[in-house]
């Protein structure tokens, strides 16, 4: 349970005539609640130029009511579920978040991403007088382009852009529209379709679809889309120089999801199939970690010609309540999260696929789990290659001191976990199966080839306060 790496955020936006849009807006990040669990918020205008927020800690579902919701007319709407990787799991951090320009007005931005130059931009903020609430980089965004120069919020976002290092997909309502932006590097994903004669956004297309909208295309990197009452329009705020994130395919988005053309559930089949070629073993079965693996282990078993059985039932709410298990409940550790059947397992020789190996803290006690659970022999394949260098593009990942693929060979990785054998999916088989083998996705958590220069000491409480 300690080896999840977690994406930053989920980020929506809806421009609905005639509409509350707060209500859409609500199911949208509902269905994108496996991207953040710690808060969520929603912020709204309504006909009069009135803007309207709530935010709480927890899930959707406990932030928001019938009650909370009824305030939140009007629209145009935004909204956001949060996973922390900069500014510490409290509610002044809850997003979307406000920032006032030096005329008064008000804008509430969503972020999903991480800025890796939001220390120095916060102090030059704070010393041209600008007052935080929170310590997150999200913040920083904000104030950043409420006081930019420019006639237009278009020229405004345009000036923060080029001042931006590191991932942003953004929601943004400033009076009278909505923007949906992406950094140049699209490291964060993000889409948009339409809805009843309005406009809707999102970071992931199955929340577009959760809602009925009709899904147009992602919104391109460095790109600035306006939605407002005459409809979309487009302008490029910076150079595009794409680099999307593997693991957006391999672990963060949601299987029923669209990125780039390409569902995610068949990349993931392709995945398994790869490493069914990459790496054979003479097995009984073939069996995956629910529920990212599960795809790949079908095409793994496809592929090999192993029939593929369910082995693990997942308790898929473990991790996401804020009440701490006591230390024999924690001791228990993956019991926790999975329980074996048994009857599947006793006797059988196990290829069993996961999506990736972080810490290697918990790998060992999976392995273990089916050992005890009677198996012969288990042999791992993972989907992602070995992890190797931290990200700093808003996943939430440990430092490279931590990563057990750092300092170790595939062979020293294998005993430490206690595995059979051992087969991490090569990268070219990785950008292969995602159905684009050229240099537009970012693999710096394997390779260490940083797209952005990144400050090496910048960490997730870089910008609280002292």
């Amino acid at each position: 349970m300690e080896e999840a790496i977690h994406d930053a955020c989920g980020v929506f936006g809806a421009y609905l005539p005639g509409e509350d849009a707060a209500r859409v807006t609500f199911f949208g990040i509902f269905t994108l609640q496996h991207r953040g669990q710690e808060s969520a918020g929603i912020a709204t205008e309504d006909e009069e130029g009135n803007l309207h927020i709530h935010t709480g800690m927890g899930l959707v579902a406990s932030v928001f009511d019938e009650p909370s919701l009824a305030p939140l007319r009007g629209p145009y709407a935004i909204g956001h579920a949060r996973y922390s990787t900069m500014g510490s799991s409290m509610l002044c951090n809850a997003q979307p978040l406000c920032a006032v320009d030096l005329s008064g007005e008000t804008i509430a931005l969503a972020h999903n991403g991480n800025v890796v130059n939001a220390a120095p931009l916060r102090q030059e903020l704070e010393h041209q007088g600008a007052q935080f609430s929170s310590t997150t980089d999200s913040e920083v965004i904000a104030h950043l382009i409420a006081r930019a120069p420019g006639k237009t919020w278009d020229e405004r976002i345009r000036f923060a852009m080029n001042r931006l290092l590191g991932a942003y997909s953004l929601a943004i309502l400033v009076p009278g529209a909505l923007y949906a932006v992406r950094d140049p590097w699209g490291f964060r994903p993000l889409c948009y379709g339409r809805l009843n004669g309005g406009w809707v956004f999102a970071s992931e297309s199955c929340a577009l679809d959760t809602i009925g909208a009709q899904l147009e295309r992602d919104v391109r990197p460095g790109e600035v889309l306006r939605i407002d009452e005459q409809g979309s329009h487009s302008v490029q705020g910076s150079e595009p120089q794409e680099r999307k994130c593997l693991f957006e395919y391999i672990y963060f988005s949601r299987p029923d999801s669209v990125l780039a053309g390409r569902r995610v559930y068949a990349a993931r089949l392709a995945m398994g199939e790869r490493l069914a070629q990459e790496y054979p073993v003479e097995a009984d079965i073939v069996t995956a970690i629910p529920e990212s693996a599960t795809a790949a282990g079908i095409g793994y078993a496809h592929a090999s010609g192993i029939p593929y059985v369910e082995t693990l039932v997942k308790n898929r709410y473990v991790g996401r309540t804020f009440i701490q298990p006591d230390q024999r409940l924690r001791d228990q550790g993956v019991q926790m999260k999975f329980t074996a059947l048994t009857e599947m397992i006793a006797g059988k020789r196990i290829v069993v696929v996961d999506d990736s190996i972080v810490r290697g803290t918990t790998t060992p006690h999976v392995v273990g789990l089916f050992r005890r659970a009677g198996a012969r022999e288990v042999h791992l394949r993972v989907c992602a290659p070995p992890i190797r260098f931290p990200c700093h593009f808003g996943i939430d990942m440990p430092s490279q001191w931590e990563l057990i693929a750092a300092t170790r060979s595939v062979e020293e990785v294998r005993k430490a976990i206690g595995a059979d054998s051992l087969g991490y999916l090569s990268l070219p088989s990785l950008r292969a199966a995602i159905g684009r083998e050229d240099t537009g996705y970012c693999d710096a958590c394997f390779t260490g080839n940083y797209p952005v220069p990144v400050q090496m000491e910048l960490g997730k409480f870089a910008l609280e306060r002292r």
